[in-house]
């Protein structure tokens, strides 16, 4: 038998029907079945959880089948109260799949601790923004007698005298005691 012969039979248009009709009910029934699987259409709306205790984003995330994967600690916001949610990826609002993991990003207990530096036997011109660019305040100047007219003599905080290397809180507030120039 010639192949042109084969491709004009009767055999050959069933078989070619039976596939094509075959692909379709296939492609139907896996179309239909995605469609259950994955709750195609059905969205849940991720609530507003900034500001809120890590115990009452767990039962707001459960109650909508939502999962809740914390990602780490930022910078400590005093807006916010500590061990809170301060950022959340989706943000609220956003349509989601039912057990979606929501990242969260929580409020630190405190400032991070950074070291006082040795600002010692400087000038206050130069010890100022050294300070303030490891975002200590400073506090109350004091001056005492010393030839080193606004050289940086002690540096105190809440009444306590600092060493270099100190660890103390971000946006701490150092008193600063300076030479007035007198003998």
């Amino acid at each position: 038998m010639s192949i042109v012969k084969f491709l004009t039979s009767k055999v050959f248009f069933k078989q070619l029907t039976l596939a094509i009709v075959a692909i379709v009910v296939l492609c139907f029934l896996t179309l239909t079945s995605l469609k259950n699987c994955t709750n195609h259409g059905e969205f849940v709306t991720v609530p507003d959880l900034k500001g809120k205790s890590l115990e009452t984003v767990k039962i707001e995330l459960d109650d909508l089948d939502l999962a809740m994967k914390i990602q780490d600690s930022a910078n400590y916001n005093p807006n916010y109260p500590k061990y809170s949610v301060i950022e959340q990826n989706p943000i609220a609002g956003a349509q989601v799949k039912e057990n979606r993991k929501i990242y969260l990003i929580l409020n630190p207990s405190g400032y991070r601790k950074v070291e006082v530096p040795n600002v010692l036997k400087r000038t206050f011109r130069q010890a100022k923004p050294q300070l303030e660019a490891l975002e200590f305040k400073i506090g109350e100047i004091t001056y005492i007698d010393n030839i080193g007219k606004d050289v940086v003599l002690g540096l105190k905080h809440k009444g306590n005298t600092l060493k270099p290397g100190t660890m103390l809180p971000l946006t701490s507030t150092i008193d600063v005691v300076l030479g007035n120039g007198n003998r």
